[in-house]
């Protein structure tokens, strides 16, 4: 793949780094590309969604959708702003969900690379049909939850159902925080599988 040499050097390192995790599977590189962007995924998701634990979990999507579609990224621009626009619009998929009350966000965010994108959501308050709709849905996740292996449908429960903290499941399940967190990304990707299998449904 051909390097674009109006990269910043910054860029041009990143890019070294991608090609080492995608080309040569080098948990190394992958490590310090989660390294280098974490804080800055995690306060501009933190900005959008105002919850700690939402902006953590939007956070590890972002770098899991990032990795798993590394293939995809092209050196035509830098890496950070590609990973900086999955971020943002995983999020903003995340906030049409929830369909959260304050959902105008005019201003703009920076990309990691010194531009900027600017962004803007709609909302609109659930009518009856939606919330019957809403209920469906429900009840059909909770059908595909029930088909996790057992310790990824426990912690699903406690994070998404009972909407425990991170913490507040540690010590519930006895687990380190940070088996926890890996678990719960691994759950996460098992649900898309499964979800996979739904569509249409849901």
């Amino acid at each position: 793949m051909e390097l674009n040499s109006n990269l910043s050097p910054k860029a041009k390192i990143d890019f070294v780094l991608v090609c080492k995790a995608r080309d040569e599977k080098d948990e190394r590189a992958y490590a310090e590309l989660m390294s280098k962007y974490r804080d800055s995924i995690y306060f501009m998701m933190l900005k959008m969604v105002k919850n700690g634990d939402d902006a953590d979990d939007l956070t590890i999507e972002a770098f899991g959708k990032a990795f798993n579609r590394l293939h995809q990224y092209t050196p035509n621009y830098a890496f950070s702003t590609w990973l900086f626009r999955i971020a943002t619009n995983n999020c903003i998929d995340f906030i049409r969900k929830k369909k959260m009350v304050t959902l105008s966000i005019d201003r703009s965010v920076e990309d990691g690379e010194g531009g900027e994108m600017s962004i803007e959501i709609k909302s609109s308050n659930l009518d009856p049909e939606e919330r019957f709709v809403r209920k469906q849905k429900i009840r059909i996740m909770r059908e595909i939850v029930d088909q996790l292996k057992p310790r990824y449908r426990e912690l699903v429960i406690l994070r998404y159902f009972r909407e425990f903290s991170y913490e507040e499941i540690a010590t519930e399940t006895a687990l380190p925080l940070g088996t926890v967190k890996a678990q719960l990304f691994r759950a996460r990707e098992q649900l898309y599988k499964l979800m996979q299998n739904k569509k249409g449904k849901i």
